[in-house]
């Protein structure tokens, strides 16, 4: 009900409100009819809560501050009641009490890595208030696990070392909270950082009219100087099948930058509609590059209007301008009327600015008038992929009085900032208005504020509108913008005008990125020398922690954009404007005789106004729904007015450089009570710019650190030019530059450091003190002779010295910091010929009194000077030489699934025993866990989607092998984390994989010829109850007990089953064809076939089964001869012959030392050789300690003397000649072509004499001449050559692995090899082929690669052309290898 004079309100509420927060609303009275009183109340189904009441007889506005329900989701009642004598209304609306979750981001170190990289990361969860409140490979194996991690300190830090065979590809890091999983991806992948980063600059966007188009293309290195060199441009216009383009090429300036101009009709020849509306620039300078991509835009030019009235009066003249914009000449067209009915108005001509001025009178005009102004004398569209000019329209509304029956056209206009605001600051809001036809009184211009969903600010302004048809003016208000408004906050102003219509408008403004808590990074010096210390400053709010890292920028040149930054932090906001109102909270409306506008505010009016967007609409007799949009809040409001029970909705350093990593910070830093941190570093050796990256957290808030640059500069500095590796004999010119990027000239003195190790012969005359100007470059070169082998440590230095001898006319100048530059590389100088190794080893166990052994060495007659070595070594432990070498207990290849296990699976069993005899150490378990994970990694490549495992990681799955996996990974289990659910996959494919017999199918294969699969998976898999059917088909094979080999599997498979019949039964027959020899006790396949590595396989198996049992003492009597001979075969390493005999006979040494381990007791070993004692002593406390001393005499007779029980090794090396007999294999070397291309066509002439029709798997190894490397497109094709699996680069060794050799069929294959440095008196390299299961003499041998290389010349078509011009040619490597 209402008197007279009809009271209004209004009550502004967010539509969602954020549960727990403190929360605003805005409620207005005016023109009171006496004393009212307003009731707020927020009602849900548990209770109603009065938010406010006030009573007034005067008008007010005001905004109340209330603390929102704490609950999960739930829409609740927002009532507003007025009540007075004379008056009363009620209005009601839906609100969503809504509760956010927690943001989580993830920071790594870098965005990219290579294989075998330590990827470092950071989990941050944030309150809305920004409060401090898994991972995945590219095939979605799960790699690595953190169960129930906290962060004590805010802010959670792990790592995670990649493994070097680690697959290329996208990965992920998923946090789990609850349900929600939050995930940050980051690549794998075998990458080169740039040096420097090209940039093109060029406009975003060119029109198709322009003639010529300019782009200019800088290149600098990291650390800011400018790159020379030639840069070449590519313009494309692409379409589906080729390109229009033009190549461009430039000499790079001083700067670094060459600028480019291209002709657009180039690239408008062709229809147009066929052609992208792009450009791609590929800019490349020497051999890195870019590309940018610009929009081809059809506008021609563009007309706009300025300064034109959006009012007009009748007998008014209407005055305005219009501004040209054009690649042309032309008049601007004046048109009125709607678009296809237009008039000719005037043709204009537009000054030096491109502006016109226009007047025309409104006499014959009666309603809205509609401008048009063009560059064309029609309106016509303009048709597809043609050029046209933009034209511009207006509307002037005619001015009359305000009506119930008439839309007023009355306006308020919040005037928009194209800029971001900045924080801290205050902002002047403007907002224009227009008021037409409306009686003369005050009008209040009420404007809100509102960020993040809620409101901040509210105030009101008033207008006084003339005794006139039109009242146009401007209000203004400041806004304090805040961190806690960003990343945009919005305006909404609306007033109710004497004729109770009500209008409005909302604007957007976007803020600077802040942070309440206000983070720097700043270095002192902010610039450094490589080496040099410096003071990292971290300032933020007191007891902030922060994360800071510092990465190489070659990094972020190589993958840009993947920073953490502002935008991403603002991106995770649950909520950062209001710009819709959910459907949950719709009010129901009836059809009403309006036609208002939409909005994006996301607001709810509480109000007895008419301003809410009902459900449909009646205009000129049609009834308008409103559809599937759904409802915002916008421009103005209209037809509002004074009706009851209605709603609203709205919507000097010396430099020794040899530390270069690619992240240099990775730290979590806390500031004190001041709000700052100092923290010295020393800058690493890299010549580059660092980038920081630095956010901190507190109670109070979250801050972002600008990013800083740490620029790391040598004002000179020296580059080594090197082979990787020699071979005694050859010699090589060693070339050492020097680049000097300061701005004036140094004399610079270069040395070499003295070393017994080689000898240098200088060849630049008396230049190694000389002038060097800016940006000037000069390599100086010595003849180098090494004279001793190993590795051999090359340095240089370069010092700039003061001189009174002038350079250029210029006085020299001497830097402050950087005045010397050392570097230091490593060079590998080998022995010539092949190497070879002897070692004898002894399991020493005396009772009671010392026990002596002895060993005679005797080198052979052809061993090279100075190649032999020998050492003895000492261990309280059999394992423990195994656990020296985890990593390497066979110097060969582990480049398939197999023989990754064979790397992993030992771990397991060392660090099994150790755990059982309380031996295991935080040292040993990490660098065990870290290779099984390693392992575990690896071996996920070799895995199919359907859970099996495949021995290269393609092909059918390998049912060993997977059976192999699931029990290895089953029993890492309890080291490392292991995602079960890889296991069950294998497991499952297993289960499918068992015929009804019991027997395996054999699926893939099997590059071990003589395992039999159906025994190795019935022990691997015996747990499984599915599995034990396969017993009955083993039973199948004891009729015939042959093979000594199958023999001892089924030994130890059924006493694993416990069969106690059987097993006694096979070992029975084990007993009696087992070879007996002093002590020792071993078995052979046969009398004739004598593998060693076959030998200490079945061994182990039949002391596996001896011991997997419950023993007894006669049983451990009985392998202690068998212990003595396995571990007389173990080799330098720890390890046996091959792959498989190391996984089997580590598994049963591990067994034995638990078995017969004691805590107690000591040894002492004394060696006597020719020439000298040593003394060793073993205890408990070292009896894991590898202790090993090099002996004075290479040969001779050695004697070791032990009190105790221990494992001694007696190892010689040495080097013999590439042996000329080749009984297997024969080479022929042939000189295809010089000049252009060398071609080398080796002949592989392999006689295989043994009973299969194939070999196991074999490895062909190629020894890289020195100076050499294979071409790397070349190494592409080897891999897919005939029978080739694999093809690995290890430093100057490439190795092919191909699955087999057939008898009598020769395979070819080609390699490419580029020479990089000249090497003189270049020695022959030796290939290497074998078989991997049998590293025998039978299927191993040596041979030359190609001795016409020794030559310092070739003849070739009669002419005669130096080695030395072969430089930086292709040498191509064909190896054919036949029976």
């Amino acid at each position: 009900m209402c008197d007279a004079v009809c009271s209004q309100y209004l009550v502004a509420i967010p539509a969602v409100i954020e549960a727990g927060a403190e929360a605003k609303f805005c409620a207005t009275l005016r023109q009171p009819s006496g004393t009212l009183v307003m009731t707020v109340t927020l009602m849900s189904r548990e209770k109603n809560t009065t938010l406010f009441t006030h009573t007034s007889n005067e008008e007010f506005q005001t905004c109340v501050q209330f603390k929102a329900p704490l609950v999960q989701k739930e829409v609740q009642i927002f009532q507003v009641e007025v009540r007075g004598d004379t008056f009363y209304s009620k209005q009601v609306r839906k609100v969503m009490i809504q509760a956010y979750d927690p943001f989580t981001f993830i920071q790594t170190d870098k965005p990219i890595y290579l294989p075998g990289q330590k990827v470092n990361f950071r989990v941050v969860t944030m309150d809305n208030k920004m409060r401090p409140a898994n991972q995945l490979d590219p095939n979605s194996n799960r790699i690595g696990q953190w169960l129930n991690e906290t962060s004590n300190s805010r802010i959670l830090q792990l790592s995670y070392s990649l493994d070097t065979e680690a697959r290329e590809g996208p990965y992920q890091i998923i946090v789990s909270m609850g349900e929600r999983n939050i995930s940050h991806n980051f690549k794998v992948e075998k990458y080169v950082l740039p040096k420097f980063d090209v940039t093109v600059n060029i406009s975003e966007e060119v029109s198709i009219g322009q003639e010529d188009i300019e782009a200019e293309v800088c290149a600098k290195y990291t650390y800011g100087q400018p790159v020379p060199g030639r840069v070449t441009v590519n313009v494309c216009r692409p379409i589906d099948w080729y390109f229009f383009h033009d190549v461009l090429v430039h000499i790079a300036d001083k700067t670094g930058c060459a600028t480019f101009s291209f002709n657009m009709s180039i690239f408008t020849k062709d229809d147009q509609k066929v052609l992208q509306d792009v450009l791609d620039i590929r800019a490349k300078v020497e051999e890195e590059g870019t590309e940018k991509r610009i929009r081809i835009s059809y506008v021609l030019g563009k007309v706009s209007f300025i300064n034109v009235p959006k009012v007009w009066e009748r007998g008014s003249n209407v005055e305005g301008k219009v501004s040209l914009k054009c690649f042309c000449d032309a008049p601007v067209y004046l048109f009125t009327g709607e678009m296809r009915q237009t008039h000719s108005l005037q043709n204009l001509t537009t000054d030096s600015n491109g502006v016109a001025s226009f007047s025309f009178s409104t006499d014959n005009f009666d309603q809205d008038i509609q401008l048009h102004a063009s560059l064309t004398p029609t309106l016509d569209y303009p048709g597809y992929g043609t050029a046209y000019y933009d034209r511009e329209f207006h509307t002037l509304s005619m001015s009359q009085p305000s009506s119930p029956d008439i839309k007023t056209i009355s306006s308020l206009e919040v005037q928009t900032n194209d800029k971001a605001v900045p924080c801290d600051a205050e902002e002047d809001i403007s907002v224009n208005y227009t008021i037409v036809g409306e009686s003369p009184g005050s009008v209040d211009v009420i404007y809100l504020v509102l960020s993040r969903g809620a409101v901040t600010m509210q105030g009101q302004k008033q207008v006084e509108v003339q005794d006139r048809s039109v009242t146009e003016g401007q209000v203004s208000f400041k806004v304090r913008v805040s961190p806690e408004m960003a990343p945009e906050f919005q305006v909404v102003a609306y007033a109710v005008l004497p004729s109770e219509d009500v209008i409005a408008h909302s604007a957007d403004f976007s803020t600077d990125k802040c942070f309440s808590n206000k983070v720097s990074v700043e270095f002192s010096p902010s610039s450094a020398v490589p080496g040099e210390e410096t003071n990292m400053q971290v300032t933020a709010l007191p007891h902030s922690l922060c994360g800071v890292s510092a990465i190489v920028k070659s990094v972020l040149i190589k993958e840009p954009g993947k920073t953490l930054d502002a935008d991403k932090i603002f991106d995770l906001f649950p909520l950062k404007k209001s710009s819709y109102i959910p459907y949950e909270v719709d009010d129901a409306t009836e059809c009403l005789n309006v036609r208002p506008k939409r909005y994006k505010v996301g607001l709810k009016m509480a109000t007895n106004l008419l301003i809410r967007l009902p459900s449909c609409l009646k205009f000129k007799g049609k009834v308008y729904h409103e559809g599937s949009h759904r409802v915002a809040y916008g421009e103005s409001f209209a037809f509002l007015r004074c009706v009851f029970d209605t709603n609203f909705l709205s919507a000097p350093i010396e430099t020794v450089r040899s530390f270069f990593p690619e992240t240099w910070i990775w730290d979590l830093v806390e500031v004190g009570d001041d709000g700052k941190r100092g923290v010295s570093l020393t800058v690493p050796d890299t010549i580059t710019t660092w980038e920081t990256e630095a956010f901190c957290l507190s109670s109070q808030g979250f801050g972002l650190a600008p990013r800083q640059e740490m620029k790391v500069f040598q004002p000179f500095f020296l580059e080594l030019t090197m082979p990787y590796s020699i071979i005694r004999g050859e010699h090589f010119e060693l070339k050492a530059t020097v680049f000097n990027y300061l701005t004036s000239c140094i004399m610079v003195t270069v040395t070499p450091g003295p070393s017994s190790d080689y000898t240098l012969t200088p060849l630049s005359g008396d230049l190694y003190t000389s002038c060097l100007c800016a940006n000037e470059r000069k390599t100086l070169s010595w003849t180098m002779i090494p004279t001793a082998l190993g590795a051999v440590n090359v340095t240089v230095s370069a010092e700039a010295v003061a001189s009174h001898v002038s350079c250029d006319n210029e006085v020299v100048s001497v830097p402050d910091r950087g005045r010397i530059d050392v570097v230091t590389k490593s060079l590998i100088v080998k022995a010539e010929g092949t190497e070879m190794t002897k070692t004898y080893n002894w399991l020493l166990c005396p009772k009671g009194s010392p026990l002596t052994e002895e060993a005679e060495i005797h080198l052979p007659e052809n061993v090279i000077e100075g190649s032999a070595r020998t050492s003895v070594s000492v261990l309280g432990d059999i394992l423990g030489r195994a656990l020296k070498n985890l990593d390497g207990l066979l110097q060969m290849p582990y480049g398939c699934g197999e023989q990754n296990m064979a790397l992993l699976a030992p771990n397991i069993y060392i660090l099994h025993y150790l755990k059982g005899t309380q031996q295991l150490t935080t040292a040993i378990m990490e660098k065990a866990t870290n290779f099984l994970t390693s392992g575990y990694q690896r071996q996920l490549n070799y895995k199919s989607a359907d859970g099996a495992y495949t021995t290269f990681g393609t092909g059918p799955g390998n049912t060993w092998l997977t059976a192999f996996v699931v029990r290895s990974f089953s029993k890492a289990q309890s080291f490392v984390y292991i995602d079960p659910r890889k296991i069950e996959e294998s497991k499952s494919w297993l289960q499918h994989k068992q015929q009804e017999n019991g027997c395996f199918e054999k699926s893939g294969k099997l590059f071990n010829n003589r395992m039999k699969v159906t025994c190795i998976l019935c022990f691997d898999l015996l747990k499984d109850p599915v599995m034990n059917k396969s017993l009955a088909c083993l039973k199948e094979s004891l009729s015939d007990l042959s093979n000594t080999y199958t023999t001892a599997l089924l030994a130890y498979v059924f006493t694993l089953a416990g069969d106690v019949e059987t097993r006694a039964h096979l070992l029975q027959h084990l007993d009696t064809v087992a070879v007996r020899e002093g002590g020792f006790l071993y078995w052979s396949q046969t009398a004739a076939e004598t593998s060693a590595s076959l030998s200490v396989e079945i061994s182990s198996y039949v002391l596996l089964a001896k011991l997997s049992a419950s023993p007894t003492a006669e049983d451990l009597g009985y392998v202690s001869g068998i212990i003595r001979w396995l571990t007389g075969q173990q080799n330098y390493y720890g390890g046996f012959s091959s792959t498989q005999d190391t996984v089997v006979a580590l598994q049963a040494l591990a067994l034995y030392s638990t078995l017969v381990f004691s805590p107690e007791g000591w040894s002492t070993v004394t060696v006597q050789a020719p020439s000298s004692q040593l003394t060793f002593d073993v205890n408990q406390s070292n009896k894991l300690l590898y202790q090993e001393e090099a002996l004075q005499d290479v040969s001779g007779k050695y004697s070791l003397e032990v009190k105790g029980t221990c494992v001694s090794q007696i190892s010689a090396t040495y080097n013999i000649p590439t042996p000329a007999d080749v009984t297997t294999l024969s080479v022929k070397v042939q000189l295809e072509q010089v000049c252009t291309q060398v071609s080398i066509i080796t002949l592989f002439k392999h006689r295989y004499s043994g009973k299969e029709k194939t070999t196991n798997m074999v490895i062909l190894d190629i020894k890289m001449l020195s100076g050499f490397s294979p071409d790397p497109e070349s190494l592409k094709s080897l891999k897919r050559g005939l029978l080739v699996s694999r093809v690995e680069q290890k430093e100057d060794h490439v190795l092919v692995y191909l699955e087999e050799l057939p008898k009598d069929t020769p395979i070819n294959h080609s390699l490419d090899i580029i020479q990089e440095l000249p090497v003189d008196n270049l020695k022959p390299a030796v290939v290497k082929i074998y078989d991997y299961y049998q590293p025998g003499p039978s299927l191993a041998n040596f041979i030359k690669l190609c001795a016409c290389f020794i030559l310092h010349c070739v003849t070739w078509k009669n002419t005669k052309i130096s080695f030395r011009e072969l430089v930086g040619t292709n040498v191509s490597l064909l190896i054919v290898l036949s029976r």
